[in-house]
């Protein structure tokens, strides 16, 4: 055997010789840490009055006019400091929507202070979707709408962000606007913030969405003049208002019932709008009646409503009602426009978001 090959021989066994007592040297120290980690006293979980548990919290949120919602996904709890229970009864769960808005809830050791609760809801309310928010008293077991000026005695803080409205889906960036403000709020009050995973609730906002986009339908009638000729704004407000309309600061004539609720409206068929203080000296050569669909209960006989009005603001003006391609509207015509209106209120109703109820409304806006 040659020098070269002895040498190699004693370099290996030093190396594997290093290798084992440095994994031996590891393993003692790791041991030793081991055991002391054990050596601490511990409460019984089952005994102990002040045992704190690591198990996440939950936000349980229903609604009152929604059928019962499932569960929600499982959530990201962030600043785990333990959060006492109420005292009393179990509260009830803050009045949210899980179908409809991403809840997440912030639970303190003491009530949050005032401060705190303003800045929450400053930045929430910046985030580009509705938001709601509500509060547990310190000695009650139930929610009630946050007020700005009820900090000091709220140990617990539900907030919900609106998943879908006209403007589309939350998106990422919203989602995380939101869950930061949260967060931030928490970490500066010593609370544990809870919020249910993200990536579920943009899967579920955009499902919503395409739903919403599917049903949100308005039928519009039009009245239109003779060739050559125009309805002079004065006339047009008389009668509107001797029909029950009424002219508002939108440039609309809103049609409402009793309780104030928009039915259908009257438009300028021509871009500019009914200005109450530009009216009398405008001219159009027509107008449009629209019933928007998504947020009108009882939608045929609302039609047929809109449809009588149509017809007697025709005559009186002198003109004709007709479709969207100036066709003249005839019986055949209004029962497929009626067929296809009961379509879409009964598919919303099937998916739990009836046409005109509180769900569809916050929806549709």
């Amino acid at each position: 055997m040659s020098d070269l090959q002895i040498s190699l021989l004693i370099i290996g066994a030093v190396v594997v010789g290093g290798v084992y007592l440095f994994n031996w040297t590891q393993e003692r120290k790791f041991r030793r840490k081991l055991g002391r980690a054990f050596e601490v006293e511990r409460e019984d979980v089952l005994l102990g009055a002040t045992a704190k548990s690591g198990a996440r919290v939950e936000p349980q949120v229903s609604w009152a006019d929604a059928p019962p919602a499932a569960d929600l996904p499982e959530s990201e709890t962030t600043e785990r400091k333990p959060a006492p229970s109420t005292a009393g009864e179990p509260a009830q769960p803050p009045p949210f929507d899980p179908d409809l808005e991403y809840v997440a809830v912030i639970e303190g050791a003491a009530p949050l202070a005032e401060t705190a609760i303003n800045e929450l809801l400053n930045r929430t309310a910046a985030c580009g979707k509705p938001c709601r928010a509500a509060g547990l008293r310190a000695r009650s077991s139930e929610w009630e709408e946050l007020a700005r000026a009820g900090g000091d005695h709220y140990v617990k803080v539900a907030l919900a962000l609106q998943l879908v409205n006209r403007t589309g889906p939350v998106n990422a960036a919203q989602l995380a606007m939101f869950c930061d403000a949260m967060r931030n709020c928490a970490g500066k009050i010593a609370a544990v913030a809870t919020c249910p995973d993200t990536q579920a609730a943009l899967q579920a906002a955009h499902e919503l969405d395409e739903f919403c986009a599917e049903v949100d339908v308005a039928i519009g009638v039009n009245i239109v003049a003779a060739e050559s000729q125009t309805f002079p704004g004065a006339r047009i407000r008389s009668l509107a208002e001797a029909a029950g309309f009424k002219l508002e600061p939108d440039g609309l004539f809103h049609f409402r019932n009793d309780q104030r609720q928009n039915l259908f409206t009257l438009d300028n068929h021509e871009p500019a709008p009914f200005l109450p203080e530009q009216i009398n000296r405008l001219s159009t050569s027509g107008v449009t009646l629209l019933l928007d669909v998504p947020r009108v209960a009882n939608g045929p006989s609302v039609l047929d409503r809109m449809l009588e009005a149509g017809r007697d603001l025709a005559q009186a003006l002198g003109g004709r009602l007709v479709d969207d391609n100036r066709v003249v509207l005839n019986e055949a015509g209004i029962d497929r426009i009626r067929h296809q209106l009961a379509e879409i209120c009964s598919r919303m109703e099937a998916s739990g978001v009836s046409a005109g109820g509180a769900r569809a409304l916050r929806l549709f806006s």
